[in-house]
């Protein structure tokens, strides 16, 4: 009987375990979904004023959320650190303006890309600078780990730049340019554009880009399920004009790639 009840005991506490363990599940099939942002990444996802968290993918994940039934809570993160978040579990989604890359196929699940982009350089109005060239010798901020630092290293004035700056986010970045640290910003064109407009006369765009690009949303590799799941959801509210809404709130205009 003493052997009977030990056995009991530990197949009870192994059943605890499992049903534990399926309760915290914030995968495809749990209540839950846990978003990866980088919280200073204006206008697609970023704090307002009251400290809240703001922007067209902050409102295009509740939307889609809505969608599959699903409570979308937002975790914002290191941004160099993305891809190791999403593999140990602790995110389920990378997802705030997130360029799609050969390189980054390889670590990462894509959905379809909605939303064109590009990476430019951004440098002080008054200055002289007007085109790529006139980077050589100059100090080029951009933010760590970014599709900005890959655009960088595909174009062969990056063996002319005098010094690359890495900054955790762009808003510091931008910060260090307007006092006159560092000479120019490479960055994506949506973010250049928004604080372009709330600060007029301050920047202006080089002449040429340095890469087109398009943006997705990171999924585990392995959890094809959840990408089918979540893909269905954006191309419903693509289709049924939610996305748009979305996009002429942000952009002023309907960007969103269907």
């Amino acid at each position: 009987m003493k052997k009977f009840a030990l056995m009991s005991l530990l197949m009870g506490a192994m059943l605890s375990l499992v049903v534990g363990c399926s309760s915290s599940n914030t995968g495809a099939s749990g209540n839950k979904l846990v978003v990866g942002i980088d919280d200073k990444f204006a206008p697609m996802g970023f704090r307002d004023e009251k400290n809240e968290l703001v922007g067209f993918d902050i409102d295009y994940a509740r939307a889609a959320g809505e969608k599959m039934g699903k409570e979308i809570v937002f975790q914002p993160i290191d941004w160099s650190s993305k891809e190791s978040e999403l593999n140990s579990g602790r995110i389920d989604l990378i997802w705030n303006g997130y360029t799609i890359t050969d390189e980054r196929k390889e670590k990462v699940l894509f959905t379809k890309p909605y939303l064109k982009n590009a990476q430019v350089v951004v440098t002080l109005a008054k200055s002289d600078m007007s085109k790529m060239a006139d980077l050589a010798g100059k100090v080029v901020g951009l933010q760590k780990l970014s599709s900005a630092a890959d655009a960088l290293d595909a174009n062969e004035i990056k063996n002319q730049v005098k010094t690359i700056t890495e900054f955790p986010d762009n808003v510091l970045a931008l910060s260090d340019l307007k006092i006159g640290r560092i000479d120019a910003v490479v960055i994506d064109q949506v973010v250049a554009d928004y604080y372009m407009s709330k600060d007029q006369g301050t920047f202006k765009f080089l002449d040429e880009s340095l890469a087109p690009e398009e943006y997705g949303i990171g999924v585990k590799k392995g959890n094809e399920a959840l990408l089918n799941e979540l893909q269905k959801a954006l191309d419903t509210i693509n289709q049924d004009g939610t996305a748009a809404k979305i996009s002429e709130k942000w952009f002023g205009e309907d960007r969103v790639l269907k």
